[in-house]
């Protein structure tokens, strides 16, 4: 089964958040023609990419990956095997945005509906990102001066202003998903200075001095 090119919606009429709808619907459609036999072969491909990324930094937030998203299941795994240390998004006291330790062979909970299955134990708030060393975080699109297309719960948004600037932060996307053209952005919004593909890693116009070269 082929994929056909992502079509980019002409977003030059509508304001800020409804064009941002009008491009998550697009992406979103879009990844619904991957079947799952190459979602599994991709989730493959992308171990040793993420890894590279990753180099010899110890302390790594990541995230739980849902249907149609890059897998992310073999990568806690192989970074677990690696040596380090993993955060999950996790729901905190009274549903605040939080952290926790990613512990193979303990399973993940659901917290509540629609929401990732995330780690059982203690919750630490968006301060401990402060100790991380690399953030791989999912979006729907990326463009090429790393503005990022989330999915509008602004989770990775507030977490992204709490990360140090010497931490190596790459957005998990799908090529097609790499945009020439301007992502609409408000004032939550942070750009991202990589982006990691099943094979390669590309810096965005945001790598620039802001954040550090991969090593």
């Amino acid at each position: 089964m082929s994929i056909s090119p992502l079509s980019i919606p002409d977003l030059s009429d509508v304001d800020v958040e409804e064009a941002k709808q009008v491009l998550r619907a697009a992406v979103r459609e879009h990844r619904t023609q991957r079947p799952k036999r190459k979602l599994a072969e991709l989730a493959e491909v992308w171990v040793p990419t993420v890894l590279d990324f990753v180099g010899e930094r110890e302390l790594v937030a990541c995230y739980v990956s849902t249907k149609k998203e890059p897998s992310t299941e073999r990568i806690l795994c192989a970074l677990h095997d690696a040596g380090k240390r993993i955060l999950l998004p996790k729901l905190g006291p009274g549903l605040s945005r939080a952290w926790g330790y990613f512990e193979p062979g303990t399973e993940l909970v659901n917290m509540a509906p629609g929401r990732p299955p995330e780690p059982a134990g203690e919750a630490f708030d968006n301060s401990i990102l402060s100790a991380v060393d690399a953030m791989i975080i999912p979006a729907l699109a990326i463009s090429r001066s790393g503005e990022r297309l989330g999915q509008g719960g602004g989770w990775y948004d507030r977490a992204l202003k709490q990360t140090n600037q010497q931490a190596a932060v790459g957005a998990m996307i799908f090529p097609e998903e790499f945009l020439d053209v301007p992502i609409p952005q408000d004032d939550m919004d942070v750009r991202v200075p990589y982006v990691i593909f099943p094979t390669e890693v590309l810096a965005t116009d945001a790598a620039g001095k802001t954040f550090p070269l991969i090593r």
